[in-house]
């Protein structure tokens, strides 16, 4: 079935707003954009555990740009800061759900900064590429998969119609309808039916070919407005009456997704997606 490309997210920080950009390159660890990685960056909290909207909801209006190769971030209140891509050691072991990988430190100002920002003690560290952080093997297989702060795969991957038909059912339940920014996707497809994407092999776009591999659980990150970082009981609420998934122990909503060919290629929004389903 035909596709297409309909947006592209990069999160250099996990847990802060995103970029909408017109094109990125793949990486086998996930996109990027100006030379930094989906998730290169993280925050953690004293004892070097990451933290994201979970935990400060208030993340949601941490913005960030890509300039000349560096990250800044902006927030309200806050002078802008730039983040020097730091690569000395020692790098310091930090803890992204049960991985334990390695980051290097950003230094005590760009600490300051977010935890200013946040209320809360925390740290900002980059990955370290010398230390691959491989995909759960229970669904990527043999591929040699790789990921960096993201939870636990290179890209995630939601068809438009999946969100037009939840903000539907939102509708009828008198609830407002919420943006696709509460996901936090890499890849948005149009043209396909309503969660469609849970039923696919392999998505080829240009010569870059996705494997979706694990249905996404979402968490309470989707409750909050990325516009006002407040948070309620939607879209979750509604979720659970029809996207729940017992082995999985949650709701879920998009596919994880990983790269088995065409990394150091680029995606650009409007490009065709050859979806092959899987079954």
């Amino acid at each position: 079935m035909d596709a297409q490309l309909t947006s592209i997210s990069v999160y250099p920080l996990k847990g802060a707003r995103g970029i909408a950009v017109g094109s990125a390159e793949v990486r086998v660890t996930g996109l990027s954009t100006g030379g930094v990685a989906d998730r290169e960056w993280m925050a953690v909290d004293r004892n070097g555990r990451f933290v994201t909207q979970r935990e400060f909801p208030r993340f949601a209006l941490v913005r960030t740009e890509v300039l000349d190769g560096r990250v800044v971030l902006t927030a309200p209140g806050a002078a802008p800061i730039a983040l020097d891509a730091v690569d000395r050691p020692p790098a310091r072991e930090v803890v992204v759900w049960n991985a334990r990988v390695r980051g290097f430190d950003a230094g005590d100002e760009a600490a300051a900064w977010l935890s200013a920002v946040l209320a809360s003690d925390v740290r900002l560290v980059r990955f370290d590429p010398s230390r691959p952080r491989p995909c759960n093997p229970d669904y990527a297989g043999d591929s040699g998969a790789e990921v960096r702060f993201a939870d636990g795969y290179p890209l995630l991957v939601i068809g438009q119609a999946s969100l037009d038909h939840l903000n539907a059912l939102l509708a009828t339940r008198g609830a407002p309808r919420i943006e696709m920014n509460r996901f936090r996707p890499n890849v948005v497809l149009g043209g396909l039916e309503p969660h469609d994407e849970d039923h696919l092999a392999t998505i080829e776009i240009g010569g870059v070919v996705l494997k979706p591999v694990k249905p996404c659980t979402r968490c309470q990150v989707t409750t909050v407005d990325q516009a006002t970082a407040h948070s309620g009981l939607e879209p979750l609420r509604t979720l659970s009456t029809y996207r729940r998934d017992d082995r999985l122990a949650g709701v879920t909503f998009g596919m994880n997704a990983i790269v088995v060919a065409g990394a150091g290629r680029t995606l650009a929004v409007g490009e065709r997606a050859s979806c092959e389903p899987n079954f």
